[in-house]
């Protein structure tokens, strides 16, 4: 099978972006998106699991048979055995009924389901396109590449329950802070070529500082690192912990921060560090985002970037308001849900406009 010729195109800033033939742009772009919709589902079905401690319900990982739930009663119940042989069933769940057993069953199942579904969604089009030479060689590989990195995210998703399948029912905060950033790493890349491949860098017109585009492509790296504290937040059950807002039970630095040793673990361990640092990169956020929407409409803009820089700065209020909610009422379910959900959105935002920002010329 011989590919299509390469075709690199430059983008205004010298990079290069995605490229397919002209007549497969929009076709490849939208396959993306969708898989890009399907793993937004899976990440805030994800979040579900976590708060509704389901994801140790199903002890086994089944990639081809696991694809089926329990059909019969007695597949049920040889499923329900398994889990109450686990330490989670023994220590924290003792004496669940199965009915109980089956609703924390299908949350983990439909994330699993989700997870084979978006592989499924990725890579039967990607051979089609493959096949029909309809993908130059660098976007076959590129392609690829996130591929591999879906296939590491399955992987990193069983090492993670399997640490939760152990005398101390629960699921390791390191393992599922990875698991988080491997699925935003994922849906960034499918995001980024998408875009790249639906509005053509050269076809951009208005002309920015390079200050401003730097501070553009900054937004996604900072939503990126919050969203990771967040996974650390979750991970030792932190939003539990000082649900006061602005202060944190009457101090703006909590006097327990940095109490374990060595210092470098309070960043993952303790509470009170860990939520101290993510409420201060939701504070250094609610500085940055609207001095760049403040500063990137004093320019000349197209009217979509214009457009977007509106709709970073709404999803940024509604994911602080969602926060700040999330820990006034000691993390409720649909409102933690909602917040993972709002920060997918937000580092969507922040990656829409720092792909506007990446394109446009700069000032001569």
């Amino acid at each position: 099978m011989q590919l299509s010729p390469d075709l690199p195109a430059v983008a205004a800033g010298g990079t290069t972006q995605w490229h397919a033939p002209a007549t497969s742009r929009r076709t490849i772009a939208l396959w993306l998106l969708a898989c890009c919709a399907l793993l937004y589902a899976m990440i805030v079905v994800g979040g579900v699991t976590r708060l509704t401690h389901s994801g140790l319900s199903i002890v086994e990982w089944q990639p081809i048979v696991g694809t089926l739930p329990p059909l019969s009663d007695t597949q049920w119940h040889e499923t329900f055995a398994k889990y109450r042989r686990t330490p989670e069933y023994q220590k924290v769940n003792g004496g669940m009924s199965l009915a109980a057993f089956k609703g924390i069953f299908w949350w983990e199942y439909t994330h699993r389901l989700l997870g084979r579904g978006i592989g499924i969604a990725f890579l039967l089009p990607f051979l089609y396109f493959l096949a029909r030479r309809r993908i130059d060689r660098q976007l076959a590989w590129r392609l690829a590449g996130i591929f591999l990195l879906g296939g590491l995210q399955g992987a990193m998703g069983w090492y993670m329950v399997k640490s939760g399948l152990v005398d101390d029912p629960r699921v390791s905060q390191y393992r599922l802070t990875a698991h988080l950033g491997i699925a935003l790493a994922i849906y960034a890349a499918m995001l980024w070529g998408a875009l790249d491949l639906l509005r053509p860098r050269s076809s951009m017109r208005g002309a920015i500082g390079i200050g401003l585009r730097r501070a553009a492509m900054t937004l996604p790296v900072l939503v990126f690192v919050m969203a990771l504290t967040g996974g650390f937040v979750a991970g030792i059950h932190a939003g539990r912990a000082y649900n006061t807002f602005p202060l944190m039970n009457g101090h703006i630095v909590p006097p327990e921060l940095f109490i374990i040793e060595p210092w470098y673990l309070n960043f993952f361990n303790d509470m009170a560090t860990v939520q101290f640092d993510h409420r201060l990169l939701a504070w250094v956020l609610a500085l940055v985002v609207p001095l760049f929407w403040w500063r990137a409409l004093r320019v000349p803009l197209p009217p979509l970037t214009r457009a977007l820089c509106h709709a970073l700065l709404a999803a940024l209020a509604v994911q602080i308001a969602l926060g700040i909610s999330t820990l006034l009422w000691v993390v409720p379910v649909p409102l933690a849900a909602l917040h993972q959900a709002g920060a997918v959105l937000l580092f969507t935002a922040a990656l829409a406009v720092a792909h506007e920002f990446a394109a446009l010329p700069l000032k001569t």
